[in-house]
């Protein structure tokens, strides 16, 4: 038993250095890009040795794409369950897609998501998996599950015409978060749309979004 439990214990130490390590990376290359960071600083900020680091993480490569992969699950998560909790029991169409859009807004636009999606794209010839992991289990993965739940409005007779679930989905998030998003990512996180424009297109999207499906 007691043999057990310090395995456990020991499991335990193992993934919160990991969890980290992971933290702390992304700090890093967030701040100096893939070639500007360094695994000496990773280790320091996580007050690590490199030894440790390394336990983890093969190399540098190894623990950008682990970044990458980690930040995308959390946001997937977030955003999917922003969807089933907006949608699932949805009585109020209208409303219900108005709070998703503020939802998306709300986690797409924030400066460490913005700033990680410019370091995937700058990076995407250099690590092509990386740049496909992004898209596939996280940008897409959250449409196609989106998809789902507007078939799910639609089979309760809450939108029509919806020949192509994961389609639509993907022209609201692009109504949504097309210029809020290219305005971020080229003018800077720390100049975001003011809140009353934020609104203007939230509402225009949900207005041009039922006008095809509603």
């Amino acid at each position: 038993m007691d043999i057990q439990a310090g395995a456990t214990a020991e499991t335990g130490r193992s993934e919160r250095r990991r969890q980290a390590i992971i933290q702390a990376a992304t700090e890093v290359f967030l701040r100096h890009g893939y070639l500007g960071a360094t695994t000496d600083e990773v280790a320091a900020r996580a007050s690590v040795s490199k030894q440790t680091l390394y336990k983890h993480f093969a190399d540098k490569q190894h623990l950008f794409a682990e970044i990458i992969l980690d930040t995308t699950v959390h946001l997937v998560d977030g955003l999917s369950d922003a969807v089933a909790s907006t949608l699932q029991d949805a009585q109020d169409v209208h409303k219900a897609l108005r709070d998703l859009a503020d939802g998306f807004l709300r986690g797409l636009l924030q400066p460490d998501v913005v700033r990680l999606r410019r370091l995937v794209i700058a990076e995407a010839d250099r690590f092509p998996e990386v740049g496909r992991a992004w898209f596939d289990r996280g940008f897409d993965r959250t449409l196609v599950i989106l998809g789902e739940a507007m078939r799910h409005l639609a089979d309760r007779g809450l939108l029509h015409n919806l020949s192509d679930p994961t389609l639509a989905a993907y022209q609201f998030a692009g109504l949504v978060m097309y210029q809020p998003m290219n305005q971020v990512m080229f003018a800077g996180t720390d100049a975001p749309p003011p809140a009353d424009k934020l609104d203007r297109i939230a509402d225009s999207a949900v207005e041009m979004f039922l006008a095809t499906y509603g």
